[in-house]
């Protein structure tokens, strides 16, 4: 309530004064970068936290991009950067669709390439970032198994000695499936094919009905012991319940990572649930829960973190300017929601 408060009087204070409400929430939105991969080095699963290379918990607090075939040209260097250093995030998520339905991976194989960029670039920025087969219609994680197993067998291949790199092998498994007879056999054969690789690595693992489904996977958990389970929500219309499920889930010694998530209902779209977003998150920094927003597009839907206007180019840096670009002056609502939510650097250590 508190950081609502905070915003209320923020607007209350330009309109009196006329005063630009991007210009007053700069300073305190501003938060220094924290907890970086170099930091931290390999992440390691340990019960139901993550801990870094030094046995410390850690918390990691990012973005995840639309997909990348439609939005490329927004994830230049200039905007990571401004996202790093302005938003504060340490983890980067690379939402590569697989659906050919929806001009996915399996279809467009370039894209392959187009996520090596934006991963080589996480890492120069010094973000851990997470490589995500984005299944969504394309429902059963074994449709495309094959592929699955030969990409994740190139990457992890590419960056088998980079801490940075995470492995989220499956979004979102969802409809007519089951963990005991799709998630997890799909799940033992891709990991294996990391392992070849990468016998380091975080790995998270999608759960059943659009990941959200612990249960199933707490009552026959996979042997892998560096593996996180992933939970996604959407402030409208997931709530306590869905909180409660993680924590008897936690209680079992197993770890949630929260890949995605939104202060809008299930579809993206519409209204922003500010006050249960809000509980969401204070819930998550408190318990140190990892949490990824969805998503950095300009697209004309309540989820985006950007306005419709922003253009990459336009956070290029100008030579002799007075006033440099801020990517916070083109932050929709959900967007200074979750500039508001980013636990300080002070708080996480």
């Amino acid at each position: 309530m508190k950081k609502l408060g905070w915003a209320c009087l923020v607007v209350l204070i330009a309109g009196v004064f006329g005063i630009s409400t991007a210009l007053l929430i700069k300073e305190e939105l501003r938060v220094p970068n924290w907890q970086s991969a170099s930091e931290n080095g390999w992440l390691k699963v340990d019960g139901a936290q993550i801990k870094n290379e030094h046995g410390d918990e850690i918390q990691l607090v990012g973005l995840s991009t639309h997909g990348i075939q439609w939005y490329r040209e927004l994830y230049t260097r200039e905007t990571l950067t401004h996202l790093k250093d302005e938003l504060g995030i340490n983890v980067f998520r690379i939402a590569m669709y697989t659906d050919p339905a929806m001009s996915g991976y399996v279809s467009h194989r370039e894209l392959e390439e187009e996520l090596y960029r934006l991963v080589d670039l996480s890492i120069e920025l010094d973000l851990y970032v997470v490589v995500d087969w984005h299944i969504l219609e394309d429902y059963n994680p074994q449709m495309y198994q094959t592929e699955a197993k030969e990409f994740f067998a190139r990457v992890s291949e590419k960056y088998a000695n980079v801490p940075n790199v995470i492995y989220e092998i499956c979004n979102e498994p969802n409809g007519e499936i089951s963990w005991r007879d799709n998630v997890k056999p799909y799940a033992e054969d891709v990991i294996g094919a990391i392992r070849e690789h990468s016998p380091k690595a975080l790995v998270i693992v999608g759960t059943p009905d659009w990941s959200k489904d612990l249960t199933s996977a707490a009552q026959d958990r996979l042997a892998d012991e560096n593996v996180a389970y992933a939970l996604h929500f959407y402030a409208g219309s997931h709530n306590k319940t869905l909180r409660d499920t993680i924590d008897w889930f936690r209680e079992k010694g197993l770890a949630v990572f929260v890949s995605e998530c939104g202060a809008t209902d299930a579809s993206g779209e519409g209204k922003i649930y500010n006050e249960a977003f809000t509980r969401w998150a204070d819930y998550m920094n408190e318990k140190k829960i990892s949490w990824i927003y969805w998503s950095v597009s300009n697209k004309e839907e309540g989820s985006a973190l950007l306005k419709p206007d922003f253009r990459a180019e336009k956070m290029v840096a100008k030579e002799d300017a007075e006033e440099q670009p801020s990517i916070l002056d083109y932050l929709t609502e959900s967007g200074q929601l979750f500039a508001r939510s980013v636990p300080k650097r002070e708080n996480m250590q």
